[in-house]
């Protein structure tokens, strides 16, 4: 199909894209990456007045300060794999990004778009919830800071209001304790991932014990989730042996009430979800051990 017709501009700055957004009312969309929008134009699943284009907005990198990594919100997928920061203090997101669509798609996408977008099943927005990240959001009333578990609210919804953009993702700077994996299944490489799961595991400063931990799992409902903290309590003190992993796994599996959809069932994807917790769980802590995982 071909997209419905719309009027194009192109914004110079992340200020110039408010204004625009805000006089545009709910009709206009932005355009970073296109890497989700261009489909759903072209299905006409997406039909705005106006577009406006962003990439000229910021030609910020990636950098790090006071123990936070900041991605610019237009900082492309490629460069979240390849960037020496984002290898060194948040490696979970540079893993997980290999995961996202083709070559094509991780040279155009931005982790702002991506963010923004909220698919349920998303690998970045599932490493946001289990790094504890922020986006700094910019709108008529200036910037916000917005916790990215406040940030998901449904199928491709997201709490940000109709004026506001996000303009930098905030990930507090991976420790020398802290151990992180990421796992998914799909059915076809390049396919949206039936379950995924990021798990950051913590231990203490002077014992190979875990201090916290946090797992997030992206396919099982109608957003990114983060496991509950109480169903990881188990894990306090441990060492991540397999009993405490599996009955934590065991746990989160059984709190989720996936979808049944044409490409698995709520039950596949609840036995998928606790089979790849535990993966994760494990490898985040022999990484956190310095084990080889």
């Amino acid at each position: 199909m071909v997209a419905p017709a719309f009027e194009y501009v192109a914004a110079e700055s992340y200020d110039d894209a408010v204004r625009l957004l805000a006089a545009g009312d709910e009709e206009a969309r932005l355009l970073a990456g296109g890497q989700s929008l261009m489909p759903m134009l072209n299905l006409r699943l997406a039909r705005p007045e106006l577009l406006i284009d962003i990439n000229a907005a910021d030609d910020r990198e990636p950098s790090v300060a006071g123990g936070v990594l900041r991605l610019p919100a237009l900082t492309r997928h490629r460069v979240l794999i390849e960037h020496d920061l984002v290898r060194a203090h948040c490696p979970l997101l540079a893993e997980a990004v290999r995961h996202v669509g083709n070559v094509r798609v991780r040279n155009r996408g931005t982790v702002g778009g991506s963010l923004a977008h909220a698919d349920p099943t998303s690998e970045i927005g599932g490493c946001a919830l289990a790094t504890g990240a922020d986006v700094v959001v910019r709108g008529p009333g200036g910037d916000r800071l917005v916790p990215a578990s406040e940030l998901f609210v449904s199928y491709w919804t997201t709490s940000l209001g109709a004026s506001e953009i996000i303009t930098d993702v905030l990930i507090p700077a991976s420790g020398p304790r802290q151990g992180w994996s990421f796992h998914e299944m799909v059915r076809r490489t390049s396919d949206f991932a039936i379950v995924a799961v990021a798990a950051v595991v913590e231990l203490h400063e002077r014992a190979d014990t875990i201090a916290a931990a946090r797992v997030a799992l992206a396919g099982v409902a109608d957003r990114v989730t983060l496991a509950r903290g109480d169903l990881l309590e188990g894990l306090a003190g441990r060492t991540g042996d397999e009993a405490s992993v599996d009955a934590a796994a065991a746990q989160i599996a059984a709190s989720l009430e996936p979808p049944d959809d044409v490409h698995a069932s709520g039950d596949y994807r609840r036995r998928l979800a606790r089979v790849l917790t535990a993966r994760a769980l494990r490898e985040a802590c022999a990484r956190a051990a310095g084990g080889a995982a």
